[in-house]
């Protein structure tokens, strides 16, 4: 039987294109450390690096690419646009292509459903919304500046919202979401999978200090594979459809996250991680201006 490659797995978007089934994910990486992470992370074979304009480590990605040596061709680039932004989506992806230091980005999303006065990040626009942001994000396509785009947070009320008004024309390719077995968002996964919209999990190791790694369940199965329970998560993910973007500036971490070539969780296995009892978010809504999450994913 021909060995397993995760590591070389793509999706392939609506679009056509291939996104890889694993990255680097740069949230709450030092901008002193965020370079060197990237360019270790591309040396062992990462090809896809996730940021955000939000991240404040946009530059530091782009160097980190130019230090490895890797043709950008070879490596898939998501960026967001931010909360504050959202009048200003073509400004807003000059500027992330110029902080990138590169002339297009492979994915660009929708950061937040939440367009978010500049002069007061409490207070929501009265006269806009993320529709009107994605009626703008949907000029770039065709400009040679973004290769797909998509939204990130969105739940089935808002996604309904969104493809349901009459000027979308352009379906998001790509809703990047919180995805761990402590937040498995069935309802959500299901909808967007019947809706022809891949999934991107966020937070899919649960995030610093974890309870996900106290689980018992995770643990004997990790112990039963010889496998880290970081590993576990991330086929937990990769076996049922979505990409990962496991976060670390550890170049040993970035490493073990990538060992996941050669072996694959069971059914049963997976099934098992699927029905874990706690439930926890890492990333709420409570810091934006207005709701987002409306409890609709499960």
């Amino acid at each position: 039987m021909a060995e397993i490659k995760n590591t070389s797995k793509t999706f392939t978007l609506a679009t056509g294109d291939k996104i890889p089934a694993i990255g680097l994910g740069t949230w709450q990486s030092p901008k002193n450390e965020t370079a060197k992470a990237v360019k270790h992370a591309l040396s062992v074979g990462y090809r896809y690096i996730d940021t955000a304009f939000a991240y404040d480590n946009e530059s530091e990605v782009g160097e980190g690419i130019r230090a490895s040596g890797v043709p950008r061709e070879q490596i898939w680039i998501t960026t967001k646009l931010d909360n504050p932004w959202h009048k200003r989506v073509a400004e807003g992806i000059d500027t992330s292509l110029k902080n990138l230091g590169t002339d297009y980005v492979d994915l660009y999303l929708m950061h937040w459903p939440s367009s978010t006065r500049p002069d007061d990040l409490k207070k929501h626009y009265d006269d806009w919304n993320f529709l009107d942001t994605w009626r703008e994000m949907q000029k770039l396509v065709g400009t040679g500046k973004v290769r797909n785009i998509g939204v990130s947070n969105f739940g089935i009320t808002n996604l309904e919202k969104l493809l349901n008004d009459p000027s979308t024309k352009i379906k998001p390719v790509v809703n990047q979401i919180e995805l761990h077995p402590n937040n498995p968002s069935p309802k959500l996964v299901a909808y967007c999978k019947e809706k022809g919209i891949h999934l991107t999990g966020y937070s899919c190791l649960g995030s610093t200090n974890s309870p996900l790694y106290k689980d018992p369940t995770l643990q004997a199965i990790a112990q039963s594979k010889g496998k880290t329970p970081q590993q576990v998560l991330l086929l937990w993910g990769i076996q049922q459809g979505w990409d990962v973007i496991p976060k670390s500036i550890t170049p040993e971490r970035i490493e073990s996250n990538f060992n996941i070539d050669g072996w694959e969780l069971t059914a049963e296995e997976i099934e098992k991680l699927n029905h874990l009892p706690d439930r926890f978010k890492v990333c709420g809504d409570d810091w934006l201006p207005i709701k987002v999450f409306f409890g609709d994913d499960e």
